[in-house]
């Protein structure tokens, strides 16, 4: 019983906004596992800062309470929903959970696009070599799908270990 959650930042303390983010999903959800942070340029909307980017698994299978959280996590940092794919203080996305599938519009399962996105997948294939995405296949071989050199790993560990 797995829950992935992707994690985004381009605007402001980039870092912390992900480490905020992080330590209010696993003060409610025990993490399994953490990817490095990446950093990757905007997708859709490109007239914007680049993103800081990483993976969260959390040993839940509660959806709704994960979206609670993630919903949280971004008022938290101040997220404004305004532009869609605009830039943003913190993104928290449900990408995946367990092998569940939804298309219900508030929480559609997996993650819309998922499946072509480097800044998710390449973090995730680090935080769980072995993961599925549901209908999709294996993330190591969606990975090889996809332009991996959109995404560079930065070293954050201050985004790992909850300090500076």
């Amino acid at each position: 019983m797995t829950t992935v959650v992707s994690l985004g930042s381009n605007l402001g303390d980039r870092e912390g906004h992900l480490r905020a983010g992080l330590e209010l999903l696993t003060a409610r959800f025990a993490l399994l596992s953490l990817s490095p942070v990446y950093e990757s340029a905007p997708v859709g909307v490109t007239d914007q800062p680049a993103f800081l980017n990483c993976v969260a698994v959390l040993d839940t299978d509660d959806a709704e309470a994960v979206l609670v959280a993630a919903h949280d996590a971004e008022d938290m940092r101040g997220r404004l929903r305004g532009r869609r794919w605009g830039p943003r203080t913190l993104d928290v996305d449900v990408v995946a959970v367990d092998r569940r599938v939804s298309a219900d519009p508030r929480l559609t399962l997996p993650h819309p696009r998922v499946h072509e996105r480097a800044f998710v997948l390449v973090p995730w294939f680090d935080a769980d070599p072995e993961a599925e995405l549901v209908g999709h296949g294996l993330v190591r071989d969606l990975v090889r799908r996809t332009d991996i050199d959109a995404v560079r790993r930065v070293d954050r560990r201050g985004v790992r270990r909850g300090g500076g």
